[in-house]
Formats: structure tokens, C-alpha cells, sequence
């Protein structure tokens, strides 16, 4: 395989996905964190939506740019001698590409878009303290959320049917997120915790739990493995 790097942002979700699918494929790749609100970040020349993640392939005189999550994921299943991160099952592979949509989607705007504007990009951007009255939107609408995955953690034995998918990775990513701040309690959501305690000891995971974000430490639980 060709030298690769990874440009992401270890606390954004869709930076994670990108670092959980390599890692499951056991591509070996160079990582390089960007912070791309900042105009001289190198996501500028590479991606024209400026955001991360990106993986580069290849030398500087001809590259293949993959610019966010779904160039990605697809260029890593383009690699495999079989299926990887969507299952034989027509099905389950169907699931699994819903699930992901909806995570990128419903997901991103309904959950993120509020609880990790007020819990991370506002620290970042110094644009102020939190908000109460979004947290209490944002932690409204993440009660919703799990609650379907509650469902689905409990009556299969991965999110999407049978075998891990992408579905389970990108979950994982944008839980993970959330988890950082203690924004889950777990307690409430035994079958998705026991879900996430096997996601959680997967390798590819262990670069994950070693994320920190300047000035706010993670919950308590965040790297252990059996909480």
C-alpha cells in the first residue's frame, strides 16, 4: 500500500469513523490532527469543504485525496478481498447504510449539531459558556436516539443483524464523542451498553480512549473497559 496520512480532529465523530474503519482494515496510516477552524489549517488546499476527515494516498506529485467519511469508507472495501464493513447480506447491508445516514443525518443535527456545539466547539471558538436551555434541547433529543439503539442493540447481535458494519463503527464514533463529555448514562441503556463495552475493547478502539481535550478531562469511565 502506498504512504497514506489521515487528517482529522480526534474529538470529531466523523474523524473517529475514518480511524475505526482503518484500523479494522489494518491499513497502516501516518495521522496528522488539524484544527480546521484555524485559516491556515491544510484542509484548505485538500478538501473544499474545508472539514475533516481526509486521507491522502500516495506521494505529493500525484495523490489520491479522499475528502470525508464516505469516499473513505468506500476506498477501504474497495481494498478487501472480501466484505469488511458491509456484510454479504443484502439486507444487513441495506441496514447498515441506513444506519450510517442516519448517524451523518438525524444524528449529526439533531444531537451533535447542539450538545457538541455547546460542549466542544464553543470551548474551542471561545464563543462563551454553555447554553442551559440547549443543553436541555440537545440532551432531549439524544434521550430519543438511544433509545432506538436501545432496541436495536437488544434484539440483535450487531446493530445492523448479524456482523459488524460500518453501522457499528460509525455509532461508536459519535457515541464515544458524547461519552467523552458524560453525556450518556449508561446505566439507563443496558443492551446499547453492553453493545458499546464490545466495541470499546475491539484494537481499533484503543487509539480512541487515549483522545484528550485541552482544558475539560473525560468522564470518569471514559477508557475503561469494563464500566
Amino acid at each position: 500500500m502506498p504512504a497514506a496520512v489521515l487528517f482529522h480532529f480526534p474529538l470529531d465523530p466523523a474523524s473517529r469513523l475514518a480511524r475505526l474503519a482503518l484500523a479494522e482494515a489494518r491499513l497502516e496510516v501516518e495521522e496528522a490532527v488539524v484544527r480546521p477552524w484555524e485559516p491556515d489549517c491544510p484542509l484548505v488546499g485538500l478538501n473544499p469543504s474545508a472539514m475533516p476527515p481526509v486521507l491522502r494516498i500516495g506521494d505529493d506529485r500525484r495523490p489520491l485525496v479522499l475528502c470525508e467519511t464516505a469516499a473513505i469508507l468506500g476506498w477501504i472495501e474497495d481494498q478487501q478481498k472480501a466484505p469488511l464493513l458491509l456484510p454479504r447480506d443484502p439486507a444487513e447491508r441495506a441496514e447498515a447504510r441506513r444506519l450510517t445516514a442516519w448517524f451523518e443525518r438525524r444524528f449529526s443535527d439533531e444531537v451533535n449539531a447542539v450538545l457538541l456545539h455547546e460542549r466542544l466547539e464553543k470551548p474551542l471558538l471561545r464563543l462563551g459558556s454553555p447554553d442551559a436551555r440547549a443543553l436541555r434541547d440537545g440532551r432531549a433529543a439524544l434521550k430519543e436516539h438511544l433509545l432506538i439503539l436501545e432496541g436495536l442493540a437488544g434484539s440483535r447481535d450487531r446493530l445492523a443483524g448479524r456482523h459488524l458494519s460500518q453501522a457499528d463503527l460509525v455509532a461508536a464514533a459519535h457515541l464515544s464523542v458524547l461519552d467523552y463529555f458524560g453525556e450518556i448514562g449508561w446505566a439507563n441503556w443496558p443492551s446499547l451498553k453492553d453493545w458499546y463495552v464490545k466495541m470499546k475493547s475491539r484494537p481499533a478502539f484503543r487509539s480512541l480512549l487515549t483522545d484528550r481535550f485541552q482544558g475539560v478531562a473525560p468522564a470518569a469511565w471514559y477508557a475503561d473497559l469494563d464500566f
